[in-house]
């Protein structure tokens, strides 16, 4: 198993509401992996980081907007915070967006409510993940098969539920996306 993720472009999709752990600590693991990390968002500038759904966090810089070529990134990262993928999945840009790396088959880690994407983009029917246990009804419904453990892998796609899985979430996210970064290789 590699944990050597030199030359690997992923793509942390996010907007304002993002959960700053969620989207901070899994850029920082990545990075130290060697990944080239990126912020694709609704809009360039800055996005508005919370902890928590009330308190404002960090300003995180935005990489690119929407219009940025998805062919460039191996890899993306959705993270939570209520309010963040709720905005991201009223944007048919976003949804398409994810749409790509489900479609590509490339590897995807989403954490908390960072799944609603993967139920826009169609991508959980006859999958085994996890999320904020309100996500639920919502998986099952889009045919996925929701299950109560801090991370959760199946083929191409890495889950967790919280911040508190954060740990295991990244070490189970560089682990998936060295494996897809050696199988391109070889």
């Amino acid at each position: 198993m590699s944990t050597d993720l030199e030359g690997l472009q992923v793509a942390i999709l996010a907007t304002d509401g993002v959960e700053q752990v969620e989207i901070l600590e899994p850029m920082k693991a990545l990075k130290a992996a060697g990944a080239d990390v990126k912020v694709v968002s609704l809009k360039t500038g800055t996005i508005q980081a919370m902890n928590g759904d009330v308190n404002p966090g960090d300003k995180i810089p935005v990489d690119f907007d929407l219009s940025v070529d998805v062919e460039m990134f191996d890899a993306l990262v959705l993270p939570g915070g209520t309010t963040n993928p709720d905005k991201l999945r009223m944007s048919e840009d976003a949804v398409e967006f994810v749409q790509h790396f489900v479609d590509s088959d490339k590897p995807i880690a989403a954490i908390c409510h960072g799944p609603w994407m993967l139920i826009e983009a169609d991508a959980v029917e006859g999958v085994q993940l996890t999320s904020w246990p309100s996500l639920r009804t919502d998986i099952e419904n889009a045919g996925g098969e929701w299950v109560d453990e801090a991370c959760v892998r199946d083929g191409l796609l890495v889950t967790s539920r919280k911040p508190d899985d954060i740990p295991e979430f990244c070490r189970q996210m560089i682990e998936m996306f060295g494996e897809d970064a050696e199988e391109d290789e070889g």
